[in-house]
């Protein structure tokens, strides 16, 4: 598809995965709108980092389990350019276990990791489509679905048990959302990443950061938010990439710790 002259939503578009590929796809001609969390009380990061990609940004503040944060953002992406692209990056990697120190795992605390990783994503999905059905085909296509799942969604470790449900639910929704969304000609396809540098990892020790850096077989690094938006780029000119999750990991497989 041509990006010139079009549109894109990003989510959890203001940092990490989400952020390194508003800004590619903004560097490919589109149109971006970013989705993420008002910025709190006496704090302009957020909307600071969406501003510094440019007049092709705009930022739509809200939270992602509210349906009505998809449909405004939608909303602003066709009022500038038929919106061709929607990538769900935005979600949270809460850790719990079954039965952790404190007691069992809470049903709110697993439904709420579901809600935003799960829900939000769904969100996307449903108000991005209805707005792709109606565009002219580009090179046979109306438009493309892209959504993160993870490769805890394959190999869990323990006090993953809600990230990992999130995340194979992700995973599990591609296919079945490409084959009914084939007759409108938009395509879905999910990036599983393994271990990336995303602010959530930055808040680690130097040490942890080592250890996980020498999890990957090769290359031997941490991913960087740039690898995964290259991928998201990959998905959206190769007409053939749909209905699939592709693991973009360096070959690791999560030890159950």
């Amino acid at each position: 598809m041509e990006l010139q002259g079009s549109s894109a939503i990003v989510t959890g578009g203001a940092s990490g995965l989400g952020h390194a590929t508003a800004k590619t796809l903004i560097a490919a001609g589109a149109q971006v709108v970013i989705v993420d969390l008002p910025d709190a009380a006496g704090s302009t990061a957020r909307a600071d980092a969406v501003s510094s990609l440019g007049d092709q940004a705009r930022f739509s503040p809200g939270d992602i389990t509210d349906p009505a944060t998809s449909r405004a953002a939608v909303a602003a992406a066709v009022e500038r350019a038929p919106l061709r692209v929607a990538v769900s990056c935005a979600g949270v990697a809460t850790p719990g276990k079954l039965l952790g120190r404190a007691g069992p795992l809470s049903q709110e605390q697993f439904m709420g990791v579901l809600a935003i990783n799960v829900g939000g994503t769904l969100n996307l999905m449903t108000q991005a489509a209805a707005a792709m059905q109606d565009n002219e085909p580009d090179r046979g296509d109306r438009g493309v679905l892209i959504n993160t799942a993870s490769v805890a969604a394959f190999e869990g470790q323990i006090g993953q048990i809600a990230y990992a449900a999130s995340k194979g639910a992700v995973a599990s929704m591609t296919l079945p959302a490409a084959r009914e969304l084939s007759r409108h000609a938009i395509r879905v396809m999910t990036i599983a990443p393994g271990l990336f540098e995303t602010p959530m990892m930055a808040g680690l020790p130097e040490e942890a950061r080592d250890s996980l850096r020498a999890k990957t077989l090769h290359p031997a690094r941490l991913g960087a938010p740039e690898d995964y938006a290259q991928l998201v780029m990959q998905i959206v000119a190769n007409p053939m990439l749909n209905g699939e999750t592709i693991r973009l990991d360096g070959a690791i497989r999560l030890e159950p710790r």
